[in-house]
């Protein structure tokens, strides 16, 4: 109770705390330097990282297209009659306009606030025009939005209007076609001839004859306008649409030719649906997971496709998108943890290095005012204050840095470093000042002495054993979960906890790499020490003797091999990306260059391969037919793999010239296949649903299927991951021969060669998609965040060269002199000196880069780098050996300049005053 009573507050000297700031201004302005580094480096990247995240989901939005639309559908009102015939709606309009709104309602703030407002859609079926012998269509439509259907301009007649005027008209099933008044643009009615009061000849897939009139003509005030989108024949001729040299035409019905409309076509052929087209600079990360998760509950809640009632079926790949680019951010946000916790530690270790250097120079300082009576609490208390001050000075320096450089700050990852700033030095400095002034003696006995040299070892091991077991745990978590999140609605995208050990694997590995060096160097240096007594060498003597004694130092060695394995990783990681990137583009494209042709132009193509290939600078060009999602059956379940229809020998010539995976399976498709009547073919499947021996079917329209044989694994095609490939010459002695659809073209001159080729053809550059992956968001992040993290753990590790060099500069330069009043010249001290100070880098110089190298081999696999690299598979490790040697060679080249810098620093010592220090 008497200790309660009369303990006190610390009493501050502030004269000693100002006093010690001006003496050790130096140390104290190095740690503050390194803790705003760091600060604005760990502030900043979270900030910018979701920055690219938010950016990311944006564009992934923006890339999916129409397939990240939300649709919702749903049945009429049926329009029985009381006497058998069908009832003409007037108010059909109005009912539109209620759908819409029902949809809108069930959509929630949270999705309505992400789309942009709801436009209706009513179209019908698709009619053929009977005159003329070039194939054409027609569709007539019907959109409206919040404020009404696209504005446009009726430059001839007027807009449709109603049939009849009564309000109440009921008309037989079998009665004549009932007319139906439609609008058409400029382009489609000058491509048919016609004119307001014309009537379009068309008919059903029946053959029945439809009265559809044309009222006026309009045009567009906005062709820009979205609701255009939806039926772009309203604008102009689409070619193709409908089919290998096919047009489509559009005609454009009003809120009064609507009900005309339905009564004009079978009952289910009027079909109406309402479009909310995502707002993607409305989308954030944040966001991703409860938008995503609403869409599926309104898909989940959808009525299904046979019933015949109004309820709502709602359809959307726009959970699809947001998952995916939601794995992707979390991927790079894990991977860039990694990287930040590696900075962090080697940080760390660092600012501990710096702490034990400040108390090395302050120790004579600290024991006499221990001496002279200061108690530990009030000079623990005088340093945390100094420390604290500096620590939050320069913390609050590098997180301004970070907030003006960057749209926001992460105050969290700069917490560590604060603290260990905050921390290490008073913590060591109360230390030196108690064992300063305690009475304890070294005991006489030796078994006394060996007890408290063995409960020094066995602390060691159990801290070393610690640091073992969660390094080997963080590595099988990282192996067996992985750095992806587990996903859940209520996510804020946030690092949880159980993420922790996994982001730590590469830190702790590190760690225990540097721990098992550091067991084995003094190992060495004590081998080198009896093989230089054996020599005749006095030199070689004196360095391996000077090593021997200070190559048992914890700290130095740990922040040189972990900052330099850390920076190796890094680097690699960069190096792998990169790579990586140039792969998933040429995966991406298949070749230098690709041409999709057109529906429209398919016939063309094997003429335009071959003007192709007679452009100069083009080495190989490969016409195929690939079929997206084509419908092949197996015995059990239909599959809609991408069919690709090729001469093998050519496609197997193009994948032997290009960086792309060779597959000499493609011999065997001009093989007789394994059964009668069978064809041979390669299969590749992301489920393993296809694999060799798998017996498929190819169905065909009026002829029997074709029996296909899986012989083998197919290469990835363009980026797909379920892919059969067959023979084209194969496929047409079955019965089906080809029609190419695809052109691949590689060599120089292949951008040049399908840039004008005279046809409806998309073309697909390699160097234009693997320009857009390098600039994407969170591949350039994560790209630029290496890179930096490897510049910064280099320069943190020759921060630690230099703090460990200057620790133990004035013991090593006190044995020194004394050697040299034994006839050691100046010359031979700097030798030695360099012996000294050289074992601990050469060891960090060779075995970090070797360390990181392992580490990444461990590592780059469980981080799921594809999601960046846009690859089928994990990218091949790549280990850019000049990079790493450059960083080593920085390391010796440090060490190297450290000895001529100290001997000229400790030229104008007097040797009376080294011989009579430590009297």
């Amino acid at each position: 109770m008497n200790r309660w009573l009369t303990r006190r507050w610390p009493a501050l000297h502030w004269p000693s705390i100002r006093g010690r700031g001006r003496t050790d201004a130096g140390p104290l302005l190095l740690t503050a330097a390194v803790i705003a580094a760091v600060a604005l480096l760990a502030g900043a990247v979270p900030a910018l990282l979701r920055a690219a995240a938010d950016n990311a989901v944006q564009d992934t939005v923006r890339r999916a297209g129409p397939d990240s639309n939300v649709l919702v559908r749903a049945n009429w009102e049926r329009d029985d009659g009381p006497t058998g015939g069908r009832v003409r709606m007037p108010r059909l309009a109005e009912a539109l306009d209620d759908f819409r709104a029902r949809a809108t309602d069930a959509l929630g703030p949270d999705l309505d606030a992400a789309l942009l407002p709801p436009i209706a859609a009513v179209n019908g079926p698709i009619l053929n025009i009977t005159d003329g012998s070039v194939p054409r269509t027609f569709q007539f439509t019907y959109l409206a939005g919040d404020l009404g259907g696209p504005d446009v301009t009726w430059i001839a007649g007027s807009p449709p209007g109603p049939a009849v005027s009564d309000e109440y008209v009921e008309i037989p099933y079998d009665g004549p076609p009932w007319p139906v008044q439609v609008g058409l643009s400029e382009a489609d009615a000058a491509a048919l001839n016609l004119g307001p009061g014309d009537r379009i000849p068309v008919n059903d897939g029946q053959g029945q004859d439809k009265d559809v009139r044309i009222s006026g003509i309009y045009r567009p005030t906005d062709s820009a306008d979205p609701a255009w989108r939806l039926a772009p024949a309203l604008l102009r001729p689409v070619p193709g649409a409908d089919g290998v040299g096919t047009t489509r035409f559009g005609g454009l019905l009003t809120r009064e030719s609507l009900p005309d409309a339905r009564l004009a076509i079978d009952e289910d052929q009027l079909r109406r649906a309402v479009y909310f087209a995502p707002v993607p600079d409305a989308l954030t990360w944040d966001a991703t997971a409860a938008l995503a998760s609403q869409v599926v509950k309104l898909k989940a809640a959808s009525g299904s496709s046979s019933d015949r009632g109004q309820t709502l079926k709602w359809e959307s790949q726009l959970d699809t998108a947001l998952r995916d680019a939601r794995t992707r951010n979390s991927a790079a946000l894990a991977q860039a943890a990694a990287l930040l916790a590696g900075v962090l530690t080697a940080t760390i270790l660092v600012l501990l290095l710096a702490a034990d250097l400040l108390v090395g120079r302050r120790t004579p300082v600290l024991s006499a005012a221990r001496q002279r009576g200061a108690a530990l609490p009030d000079l623990g208390a005088e340093l945390i204050i100094e420390s604290t001050v500096v620590s939050l000075s320069a913390a609050a320096v590098g997180l301004a840095l970070a907030r003006a450089v960057a749209p926001g700050v992460s105050w969290i990852w700069a917490v560590p470093v604060v603290l260990a700033g905050a921390i290490a030095g008073p913590a060591l400095g109360t230390l030196a000042a108690a064992r300063a002034s305690r009475d304890r003696r070294q005991p006489a006995h030796p078994a006394a002495r060996r007890w408290i040299r063995a409960t020094g070892q066995l602390r060691r091991a159990a801290v070393e054993a610690a640091v073992l077991i969660a390094a080997v745990a963080a590595f099988v978590t990282l192996h067996q979960r992985g750095l992806l999140p587990v996903a859940s609605d209520g996510d804020t995208g946030e690092l949880t906890g159980d993420l922790i050990l996994p982001i730590s694997a590469l830190t702790l590995g590190a760690l225990v790499g540097a721990l098992v060096l550091l067991r084995l160097l003094p190992l060495g240096a004590r081998f080198a020490l009896r093989q230089a007594l054996r020599s005749r060498r006095p030199l070689a003597v004196f360095s391996a003797a000077q090593a021997a004694t200070t190559v048992g130092r914890a700290l130095p060695l740990l922040v040189l091999v972990s900052t330099t394995a850390l920076a190796s990783f890094a680097l690699i990681l960069g190096t792998t990306v990169t790579r990586g990137l140039a792969d998933g583009a040429w995966s991406a494209v298949g070749a230098d260059a690709r041409l999709d042709v057109g529906a429209d132009a398919e016939a063309a193509t094997p003429a335009l391969a071959e003007r192709i290939a007679a452009a100069p600078g083009v080495g190989q060009v490969v016409v195929a037919q690939v079929t997206d999602s084509a419908r092949v059956f197996t015995e059990s379940t239909l599959l809609t793999p991408r069919l690709v229809i090729v001469d093998a020998a050519a496609f197997q010539r193009l994948l032997a010239t290009t960086p792309l995976p060779d597959a000499p399976a493609l011999a065997r498709l001009t093989a007789p296949g394994p059964g009668p009547g069978d064809v041979p073919a390669l299969v590749r499947s992301s489920d393993g649903g296809l694999r060799a021996g798998t017996q498929m079917q190819l169905p065909r329209d009026d002829a029997p299927a074709i029996r296909l044989a899986a012989v083998g694994t197919a290469p990835p095609v363009d980026g797909a991951t379920d892919v059969v490939i067959v023979d084209g010459g194969a496929l047409a002695d079955a019965g089906l021969p080809a029609v190419p659809n695809t052109v691949w073209v590689t060599g120089p001159g292949a951008a040049r060669a399908v840039s004008n080729t005279g046809v409806t053809a998309d073309v697909v550059l390699r160097s234009d998609v693997l320009r857009a992956q390098r600039v994407a968001p969170l591949t350039a992040g994560l790209l630029r965040l290496a890179w930096t993290a490897a510049a910064v753990l280099l320069a943190l590790g020759l921060l630690g060269l230099t703090l460990a060099a200057a620790s133990g500069a004035s013991k090593r330069w006190q044995t020194l002199t004394r050697l040299r009043t034994l006839g050691l010249r100046p010359r031979d001290a700097r030798w030695v000196a360099a012996g000294e100070l050289l074992p601990p880098v050469v060891v960090a110089a060779v075995c970090g880069p070797l360390l990181g190298a392992l580490l990444a081999r461990l590592m780059l696999g469980p981080l799921d780098l594809r999601l960046l690299t846009g690859q089928a598979a994990d990218p091949t490790v790549v280990l850019p050996w000049w990079l790493l040697g450059l960083g080593s060679v920085a390391l010796l080249a440090a060490a190297a300049t450290v000895v001529p810098v100290e001997s000229a620093l400790r030229r104008r010592d007097r040797l009376s005053e080294v011989l009579r220090a430590g009297e």
